[in-house]
């Protein structure tokens, strides 16, 4: 413990050789201990890195009241215990961007089926209109001529045009709710 007391002391007042030799004895083992604890080599290289970058960036300001060895390798497994649980809140994050995404396309996946029954429903529907009212109602929706043009074209009055129209979206109205009421 003495001989901790001269070596912080030391590192303290800048000894560039005392730090070093502290790095070369302690770095390996606390690579060691760092990995062990996260399983990842480049991860336990970099926690052990940044510990005696700290340690000599911050020199003068620390109060170290401990053995070398207990600060060190209290240090380096906090600093691991960080990393792991850093990781867990990643990967749990990541799980859950997922399983939205996921959700999002199985919901995706059911409107486009619904979207496509729906579409049978109205074109059956259609297929089932009187020649004239069907030929008005395309003219006007798939065509997107406008009423007074439709009833010039077929020779009717706008309000024949209008009384079509309304029938045919009645209909489909019916048909639709019929869909939604039934799913």
């Amino acid at each position: 413990m003495l001989n901790d007391v001269l070596i912080f002391k030391k590192i303290k007042c800048g000894d560039i050789e005392t730090f070093e030799q502290v790095f070369r004895q302690y770095y390996l083992p606390l690579y060691m201990y760092s990995f062990g604890i996260i399983g990842r080599k480049d991860a336990a290289e970099e926690i052990v890195q940044e510990l005696f970058y700290v340690l000599w960036r911050d020199r003068e300001s620390l109060n170290i009241v401990r053995s070398m060895k207990s600060y060190l390798y209290g240090a380096v497994r906090n600093q691991s215990l960080q990393y792991f649980e850093h990781q867990y809140v990643k990967e749990r994050h990541r799980e859950n961007v997922l399983s939205r995404k996921l959700e999002a396309s199985e919901t995706t996946a059911q409107e486009q089926i619904e979207y496509k029954e729906l579409q049978n429903i109205i074109n059956r529907t259609l297929e089932q209109l009187p020649e004239r009212r069907l030929r008005i109602f395309r003219m006007h929706r798939m065509e997107g001529r406008k009423y007074k043009e439709i009833a010039q074209l077929l020779s009717v009055s706008i309000k024949t045009v209008e009384a079509e129209m309304t029938k045919a979206y009645q209909i489909l109205r019916q048909e639709i709710e019929k869909y939604t009421h039934a799913s």
